[in-house]
């Protein structure tokens, strides 16, 4: 008798649970997560006033005020809208999805200035130089080298001089 009760409550959450995978795959999933994008990612401010809360949501308190379109932020959790993300000094917060954008940025890390050259190496020609702490937009990388785009001047920079792309990071 109770084997047959067993059985039964058995075959009950197997086809219940077969019904409904949504259930079986939010186990799977981290707490902190809403999309099929990688975490950590970087992405870039799609506003010019972005408001960085303290939780995941518009009733939390605001930390601080981004007040720069294109900044890159590197986003590191997902609450349904909400992102969490990480700035050029390590500073987290979060806010909503909406103010974010995938188009890719990158600020210039440095102490002093930095090359820009027309071809990825270093007997490029030179076209510019950066100052630290430039925002430009992100053209591509590949291997050592990155793309960028500021002020109206293009050419590649050094990754390692570049806030905003993961080592060993291809970006088309």
């Amino acid at each position: 008798m109770v084997a047959k009760m067993a059985i039964r409550i058995f075959l009950f959450i197997f086809i219940g649970l077969s019904f409904f995978p949504h259930v079986l795959k939010a186990q799977e999933n981290d707490a902190f997560r809403s999309t099929d994008y990688p975490l950590p990612r970087f992405v870039s401010l799609a506003s010019d006033k972005v408001y960085v809360r303290a939780g995941p949501g518009s009733r939390f308190p605001i930390k601080w005020e981004f007040q720069k379109k294109g900044l890159p932020v590197e986003v590191i959790l997902e609450f349904d809208t909400w992102r969490k993300i990480r700035d050029f000094d390590a500073q987290e917060g979060w806010v909503h999805q909406s103010l974010l954008s995938g188009r890719r940025a990158a600020i210039i890390k440095s102490q002093e200035m930095v090359a820009v050259r027309r071809k990825p190496n270093e007997t490029g020609r030179l076209v510019a130089k950066m100052e630290p702490g430039v925002v430009a937009e992100i053209d591509k990388c590949q291997e050592s080298w990155c793309r960028l785009e500021a002020s109206g001047y293009k050419g590649w920079v050094q990754r390692g001089f570049v806030w905003g792309v993961y080592e060993g990071e291809a970006v088309e």
